[in-house]
């Protein structure tokens, strides 16, 4: 679970230096090119957060059935 805490800290900081490197008047993107080559660091860094999150949804949920179950064989005893 750390690890995955720990990749969508880093998910979130690369999107923040994205965010800071645009500048805030007259933007040059470098032309077409560049716009093609910072929108694709831009979807491979939104594509590593969600899947940063797919991950974590799955491991709470595997700790959530382990609880759950551990809860029933309680209730049993």
């Amino acid at each position: 679970m750390a690890r995955i805490i720990e990749s969508k800290r880093d998910v979130t900081v690369r999107m923040a230096e994205v965010v800071k490197a645009i500048p805030d008047e007259q933007p040059n993107f470098g032309g077409t090119e560049g716009l093609l080559t910072n929108s694709q660091a831009v979807l491979g860094s939104v594509v590593s957060y969600l899947n940063s999150i797919a991950d974590l949804e799955e491991t709470l949920a595997s700790q959530l059935t382990f609880m759950i179950r551990e809860l029933n064989s309680e209730e049993e005893e």
